[in-house]
């Protein structure tokens, strides 16, 4: 993935809560950075779980980012000479974040994210179905369910150690006080509308 075939591209690292994909973004871009690639990082303004200024992954790890509110802040820190954006918690952005990327990429920027693709009723979340779509390369992580072990491929919400509600709203900023990595046979949405229903 690292030899340069073309210029500009977009790729993303995915998958549920505590997978590793902020940590699997920190190490893409310090690989880079040893390679002296002009690198800039972003991190939506909401997420201060771990550091107001660094994308953070659960284990400590960091790396200096921009924390900004709306994807269109973006344009204003990209200079001629940046060669990779990175973002994290790309989830959290508006739609507009999916035209930024491919304006980025169509310029010759090789554009690495990272977020959520389900939120944590399990569904599509926010502009990742349409990036993922776009992307050139989509690396899907999965974590460890906390209930058997096995591969967790969502993401479950807990309020009071319970199975949060389906109709609570969709974005709550937490860690493992509020969230677990679960496989889809324990993954719990109470009040979940069935195909039937919709």
């Amino acid at each position: 993935m690292y030899q340069e075939l073309q210029k500009g591209w977009i790729e993303i690292i995915t998958g549920p809560m505590f997978a590793g994909k902020s940590e699997e973004l920190i190490r893409r871009i310090r690989t880079l950075s040893y390679a002296r690639q002009k690198i800039i990082a972003f991190k939506p303004a909401i997420d201060n779980r771990y550091d107001k200024s660094a994308i953070a992954s659960h284990d400590g790890e960091k790396y200096e980012a921009y924390a900004i509110k709306e994807a269109k802040n973006i344009l204003d820190f990209v200079k001629p000479d940046t060669q990779v954006v990175a973002i994290d918690e790309v989830q959290f952005f508006s739609n507009d974040v999916i035209e930024i990327c491919e304006h980025l990429a169509d310029s010759g920027i090789r554009v690495i994210l990272a977020g959520l693709d389900t939120d944590f009723r399990g569904e599509p979340f926010g502009p990742m179905p349409e990036l993922l779509a776009r992307a050139e390369f989509v690396t899907k992580l999965s974590a460890a369910c906390t209930v058997c072990g096995c591969a967790a491929t969502r993401t479950q919400r807990l309020i009071d150690k319970k199975p949060a509600n389906y109709n609570d709203p969709i974005i709550l900023v937490g860690a493992k006080e509020s969230y677990e990595a679960r496989c889809r046979k324990h993954h719990i949405v109470p009040n979940k509308p069935t195909d039937s229903d919709k």
